[in-house]
């Protein structure tokens, strides 16, 4: 297998949100699929507490960076001294903590480097074999430890280190994790877990308010399935609540992130980047995308998610398409995917601009926004 850099990685995980499944992306690129789950999630994003968006991977990194300055900073304030110090006092500082923190912590807290703090440390004669080992191996662990990115616990690290010729047990090597307070991810990714998806929080924001004062406020989506010979088609429409219309619509053989993306660009575009924008739909994966969600994010969109189960809080989205397939998609017998097309081009069009709408005193949706122009402008 090739090796990949981190954009050539992040484009084959885009392609992945984008709807290619992960057999053909395996197969275009010579690559295991775990590898391309374990790509999946080291792109995957978080949103912060101050709206920045960070990967899982460089939140990782991270935590890991700020983990370790915070051991530093314990022992800079636990030593007394500065870093600008003569050496034999920092030495001396370091000396007292031996045994509380890791030497890689000591030795970093003070830029000191490994080999002069062992020397130190082993000329004193109070030093046991024992104390010598036990440093030692605290080297060893946090060695495995650090190679297998923290997924060890001290059984898995025990094994290695045997492999390595250095004898010790699982319950030794746990006990010094203890005090060195490393810790597997296995204990702690399922907790850091939920910590994450509560920054994903799926709120339902409409609350199935669906009467609108003015347009551009809020937009609610949907996709729906329709068989044409063999071959399924997916329509994904954009409805302004304010008016009903459709402002957006596409048609695709791939119900993929992508259909709905492109939707909503077209949409964004077509009413001049609205500002104070909602936009609601169900909770499908397209929509929950990370490429998705970040384009919202990107134009300062509101998003807003019906609650699982319940079709009835995007109700005008899906009675939009109960309208299309009663009035026209159920009629006819298509032949072919161009007439299939056509047909749909042609219901938006009198949806839009020929259907009057009980809900807007029966005018058409076109009609209704000619309506509020008119009425703004004479304001």
């Amino acid at each position: 297998m090739q090796n990949f850099n981190q954009k050539e990685k992040q484009k084959i995980v885009e392609a992945y949100r984008d709807g290619i499944s992960a057999v053909v992306l395996c197969e275009q690129h010579n690559i295991p699929r775990s590898t391309l789950y374990y790509w999946i999630k080291q792109h995957h994003s978080l949103k912060s507490s101050t709206n920045n968006v960070v990967y899982y991977r460089e939140y990782v990194e991270l935590k890991r960076h700020t983990d370790k300055l915070e051991a530093q900073l314990a022992v800079i304030k636990a030593a007394g001294c500065a870093l600008s110090a003569p050496l034999q006092i920092k030495l001396a500082a370091l000396e007292k903590l031996y045994g509380q923190y890791s030497v890689h912590t000591l030795c970093d807290a003070l830029d000191v480097s490994r080999g002069t703090f062992y020397n130190h440390i082993f000329r004193r004669k109070e030093v046991t074999a024992y104390d010598k080992r036990r440093e030692e191996m605290r080297v060893h662990i946090k060695d495995v430890f650090d190679e297998s990115k923290q997924r060890f616990g001290s059984g898995k690290i025990a094994a290695v280190l045997s492999e390595r010729g250095i004898k010790t047990s699982p319950k030794y090597v746990a006990g010094l994790m203890r005090e060195m307070d490393l810790q597997s991810v296995g204990l702690t990714s399922k907790k850091e877990y939920k910590k994450r998806t509560k920054l994903l929080k799926k709120e339902n924001i409409l609350q199935r308010q669906f009467n609108v004062s003015e347009p551009n406020r809020v937009w609610v989506s949907d996709v729906t399935c329709f068989k044409v010979n063999d071959k399924y088609f997916y329509i994904c429409v954009i409805i302004d609540l304010f008016s009903r219309k459709v402002v957006s619509y596409n048609v695709s053989l791939r119900n993929s992130t992508y259909l709905i993306t492109s939707t909503f660009r077209k949409a964004f575009a077509s009413r001049n980047n609205p500002n104070q924008l909602t936009f609601h739909s169900d909770q499908g994966s397209q929509y929950t995308s990370n490429s998705f969600r970040k384009l919202l994010r990107l134009n300062k969109v509101v998003q807003s998610f019906s609650n699982p189960g319940r079709p009835h809080d995007n109700a005008v989205a899906e009675a939009f398409f109960s309208f299309m397939k009663k009035e026209e998609l159920y009629r006819t017998d298509y032949k072919s995917e161009r007439e299939f097309r056509e047909s749909v081009d042609e219901y938006m069009d009198f949806y839009n601009i020929k259907r009057p709408h009980r809900t807007l005193s029966h005018k058409t949706p076109d009609g209704f926004e000619l309506q509020h122009e008119q009425k703004m402008s004479n304001t």
